[in-house]
């Protein structure tokens, strides 16, 4: 009997440290995704991001940043991607004061919505982006000699992350 506990502890000990890493690495993510500028990349000297245009100059060997033009749809997923950050931030510290103030048996209700709100907000983010990147950026150069960056990529690949993360918090138990 002793060795089932242990094994249950052992296994649960091992089931928190995968929902938190896997909750840290999601929310790396998100932020290197709202803050990097690589949303849409025309060559490796010319990408568009959230918040600046930028190319690489030559001479200087520097990037030359601008501010990004201004639209609904731009400022709808710059404030959707910060709201996908914030979410997963508070869920996180949330979910820390929870393991250790909560009672036996309680649930995780909290940390999982917020985590959950994350990833509707990242996808709500990335499927504006990309059905309005051509009214997101209509000063720039061409779009189709374009292709949507890294940055992009990892909004998308931290939806089902979050999605994932936020059931797993809703139906984890705290155990002893």
């Amino acid at each position: 009997m002793l060795l089932y506990n242990t094994d249950r502890d052992l296994k649960m000990a091992y089931l928190l440290m995968f929902i938190t890493l896997l909750h840290l690495i999601t929310l790396a993510m998100l932020f290197v995704a709202t803050m990097e500028k690589s949303w849409w990349v025309w060559d490796s000297m010319e990408n568009s991001d959230l918040w600046y245009n930028c190319r690489f100059d030559n001479s200087t060997e520097t990037w030359l940043c601008s501010s990004t033009k201004e639209t609904d749809w731009l400022q709808a997923v710059q404030v959707l991607m910060v709201l996908s950050v914030v979410f997963s931030s508070v869920s996180f510290l949330v979910f820390l004061g929870q393991l250790f103030t909560m009672s036996k048996g309680g649930l995780f209700y909290f940390t999982g919505l917020c985590q959950v709100f994350a990833g509707l907000t990242a996808f709500s983010a990335a499927l504006i982006y990309t059905l309005h990147v051509t009214e997101i950026l209509p000063d720039s150069k061409q779009l189709s000699s374009g292709r949507f960056g890294y940055c992009f990529i990892l909004a998308w690949l931290c939806v089902p992350l979050l999605l994932c993360s936020g059931i797993i918090y809703i139906h984890l138990r705290k155990k002893e």
